[in-house]
């Protein structure tokens, strides 16, 4: 399996991008973080300091000290959506870490959709009064980092991808290979189809896209090269998508 990327913070002027994996880069104690092969995400700008975690789940103590130690410090959370693999919670009886825990360390913002934040305080316990509910094309500053948000429904009704300097941050809206589930609470494969084929359809082919779990053999490829390789684009209506997803 190829190492998930890790960009240098050297690459970029200011920006700060980092890839972890749950249960290799952090959290290498835990099966079930072994098991869920969860992706993390660091963003930041590289010369404040300042930086967000995107899904921050499994072990944030590992997450921050891997922060500390490229000289970055947490000034907020994005999350992609409600699933306890991703912010924490109860995973089918397993106690799993996330942004309650974070907050008891770093009393930090937690960026969310509009439509996802009801979701999240009952997944994880937090209250509305720590999350900042945000709508479709709301951006997010950290330093001089600029970070779009960009609401995909479908796997649950407030999904959301996080776009930065020709990077999409794609949660469980798009793999490498297929989508997320459309069979689980708050799924709608009707809006999953216009997410995939007409809400992302505006980042171009050169657009890097970063996924929530690791299950494909690379940990990232551009649109043009997912576009031209993920069954999902084959499907070229949305008959044929239910034909496939249900409905």
């Amino acid at each position: 399996m190829q190492r998930p990327e890790v960009t240098d913070p050297m690459d970029d002027d200011r920006l700060y991008f980092r890839q972890l994996l749950a249960g290799r880069d952090f959290a290498t104690a835990d099966p079930v973080a072994r098991q869920m092969v969860n992706l993390c995400y660091i963003i930041g700008d590289r010369q404040s300091g300042e930086a967000v975690l995107v899904d921050p789940a499994y072990r944030v103590g590992d997450l921050l000290d891997l922060m500390a130690a490229d000289g970055m410090r947490c000034v907020g959370v994005l999350a992609t959506h409600y699933h306890p693999d991703h912010v924490g919670g109860d995973l089918m009886g397993y106690p799993v870490e996330g942004i309650a825990d974070l907050l008891e360390r770093v009393p930090v913002p937690v960026h969310v959709q509009r439509d996802e934040s009801r979701w999240i305080t009952r997944a994880t316990g937090v209250t509305g009064g720590d999350l900042v509910e945000h709508d479709s094309g709301d951006r997010v500053a950290v330093g001089d980092v600029e970070i779009e948000l960009v609401h995909t429904p479908g796997h649950t009704p407030g999904s959301q991808c996080f776009h930065v300097a020709g990077r999409l941050v794609s949660g469980d809206t798009l793999f490498l290979d297929g989508c997320g589930r459309t069979d689980l609470p708050g799924s709608d494969p009707d809006e999953m189809y216009r997410s995939i084929m007409i809400r992302l359809a505006r980042f171009d082919d050169a657009t890097v896209l970063y996924p929530g779990h690791l299950y494909s053999p690379d940990p990232s490829a551009s649109l043009g090269d997912t576009r031209a390789g993920n069954y999902v684009f084959r499907l070229q209506s949305p008959e044929q998508w239910h034909a496939m997803f249900g409905g």
